[in-house]
């Protein structure tokens, strides 16, 4: 009873993945594609018309060469009308393929950009997802599912519209023919095989996709543990784990090898099952044909036609097996990346949010409780002011709360109680692309595109000339040294940035936030990854970059932040403490003691 219930839902779920399609074939007010939808279904009714009467041409060409005529000219004459029907045939035969390549061309235009437009509406819509979402995913599962999505597309386009679709139309003409120009019992041969060789090959491939299931969750795991591994190459080299990460993988790979073998075999058997059934009719058909010969009512250019009619339906017929599978395992793979593109966004904006608008750049926490999971509160009751052009220092331990501050002045996630506001307008109100363009950041792991250094820079501010490109770079201190590269700005910086160092990749994250030149900066651990001398230099830029903006430092070293116009020490969510550099070392409390004990670990390394 559940397998039922549970091929019910699939059918459901598979005519809802079709119905999800449809506008991408049928675009409400884009009369062009409709136009072209329409043309490729007359060309393919085209198409099946000449291929059905091409066997007529066949069968009057036989029936003239059967040595019936009395006298030479006769024969002559006859000769000369076979001919004309053997050119005949040629010629329906050609346009049958004519008008089927012709459909094929006219429709390339639709089906191209059908696809098109859903890899792009779910890449926007993954963007669109929240933070916490993209925590949980998993990158190379994520990608199977896209790609393995939008491949079902293109199959269910090509083999459902131009197979299942034609071949129904094919069987429905030949059927009539059967009736008309032969006899009703061939037509009921024909049925029965059919019928039998259709319910066999569902019944079979049903249990082909339910192997293939499984040999699709092997390849996704599979691909995730390769690409988890490679994004942590180095991490791998570390502790010398290239045996257990290759035996990780091969865990998965061995599921997928027995469920490919599994998948094979039951190919074998779906093939033998399917030609056994399909010669058996052909014989029986063929059979009835011949004795009809013989008594004299068929001709033997009928009982040629007969065969031909019947190897043009086995023709199709042997690629059912593999089409109703291929077009289950797309609906299941579209159905896939259409729960994705139904995974709603945590983060919306409301329909009258309205763009930020910056007066001087005030950011005011109010009453804050924020927490990731409903069992664990990060911040409790946090209130935090930056004034116009302030810098605000944020120190404590790990797991104070700290960068959470910072996801959620990006609005990454919304507060549980109390609100956020820039210069009064509450980040709720606003839309989330206006609020973003107006906060820099320089995080403590800057991640870089796989492309050059002048791209990364420019991220910041893709229309910027070059020279603002430049001095952004100058800013950061990273200059002189894209310089002495052989290619400059246009040196590749490799995946995630992995070809230059730490500090490198930092300072280029500088450079992209100086471009942007933003009211309001986030710096968290924006030089965590810097010796102490260019550590200085970046500080002093970063200082001046300061000057006129509003400005929250995510500091663990607190000589950083010395200079900050106030410092808010933060544990477990709490502000324990606030004030200036001076007044926090004079109430001898949390910061002061943080601050002399990092004061001793630089005196030890000094001496070491």
């Amino acid at each position: 009873m559940s397998t039922e219930s549970e091929n019910l839902d699939e059918t459901q779920s598979g005519w809802k993945t079709i119905q999800r399609v449809m506008p991408y074939l049928w675009p409400k007010g884009n009369f062009a594609i409709k136009l072209r939808v329409v043309l490729s279904m007359i060309a393919l009714a085209m198409g099946k018309i000449a291929t059905v009467m091409t066997p007529f041409f066949f069968i009057a060409a036989v029936d003239y060469l059967t040595p019936n005529a009395a006298d030479a000219d006769a024969g002559t004459l006859l000769g000369l009308a076979a001919g004309g029907l053997v050119v005949g045939y040629g010629l329906v035969r050609l346009m049958g393929v004519g008008f089927n390549q012709l459909r094929d061309a006219i429709f390339a235009r639709v089906g191209q950009r059908a696809l098109r437009k859903l890899a792009l509406e779910t890449f926007e819509h993954i963007h669109a997802l929240s933070l916490r979402y993209h925590l949980q995913r998993k990158t190379g599962g994520l990608s199977r599912i896209i790609e393995r999505g939008v491949k079902g597309v293109e199959f269910l386009l090509r083999f459902m519209l131009f197979s299942i679709g034609p071949l129904i139309l094919e069987l429905i003409m030949v059927g009539i023919i059967f009736v008309v120009i032969f006899d009703v019992r061939y037509l009921a041969v024909i049925t029965v095989t059919i019928f039998i060789y259709v319910v066999f090959t569902f019944k079979v491939t049903e249990w082909r996709v339910a192997i293939r299931r499984k040999m699709n969750k092997a390849d996704t795991d599979a691909n995730q543990k390769a690409i988890d591994s490679l994004l942590n190459f180095e991490t791998v080299k570390y502790f010398s784990a290239e045996d257990r990460e290759a035996a990780r993988y091969d865990v998965s790979m061995r599921s997928y090898e027995q469920a490919a073998l599994q998948t094979n075999y039951s190919l074998a058997f779906l093939n033998f099952g399917q030609s056994l059934l399909i010669t058996t009719g052909l014989v029986i058909v063929m059979v009835m044909a011949a004795n009809g010969v013989q008594d004299g009512t068929l001709t033997v250019g009928e009982f040629v036609g007969v065969n031909t009619y019947m190897i043009q339906l086995v023709m199709p017929l042997n690629f059912l097996g593999s089409v109703y599978r291929e077009i289950r395992q797309a609906l299941v793979d579209m159905g896939e990346m259409f729960a994705l593109l139904g995974q709603p966004a945590e983060i919306q904006d409301k329909p009258d949010a309205k763009p930020l608008v910056i007066t001087g750049g005030e950011v005011e926490f109010s009453a804050v409780n924020f927490s990731y999971e409903s069992n664990r509160t990060i911040l409790h009751t946090l209130n935090l002011k930056v004034g116009a052009g302030q810098t605000i220092a944020v120190v404590g331990p790990s797991g104070s709360g700290k960068s959470t501050i910072g996801r959620l002045l990006f609005r990454f996630y919304d507060v549980n109680a109390g609100s956020l506001k820039i210069d009064g307008q509450d980040v709720r109100d606003i839309t989330q692309k206006s609020l973003r363009a107006q906060i820099g950041v320089v995080p403590q792991d800057t991640v870089l595109f796989n492309d050059t250094i002048g791209y990364n820079i420019a991220y910041g501010r893709p229309e910027a000339s070059y020279e603002d490109m430049t001095d952004a770079a100058k800013a950061a201190q990273i200059y002189d040294f894209i310089m002495e590269l052989p290619e400059g700005f246009d040196t590749q910086v490799g995946e995630r940035g992995l070809k230059l160092s730490g500090g490198e990749k930092q300072r280029v994250g500088i450079a992209r936030t100086l471009l942007k030149n933003p009211p309001i900066l986030l710096l968290d651990e924006a030089t965590s990854a810097l010796d102490s001398e260019t550590e200085q230099g970046i500080l002093e830029s970063l200082k001046q970059m300061g000057h006129g903006r509003s400005v929250i430092t995510i500091a663990h070293r607190l000589s950083t932040v010395v200079h900050a116009d106030r410092i808010v020490v933060l544990e477990k969510g709490h502000v324990t403490e606030e004030g200036t550099h001076e007044e926090l070392l004079a109430l001898n409390g949390r910061y002061a003691s943080m601050w002399r004990r990092q004061q001793a670990d630089m005196i030890s390394s000094e001496v070491v």
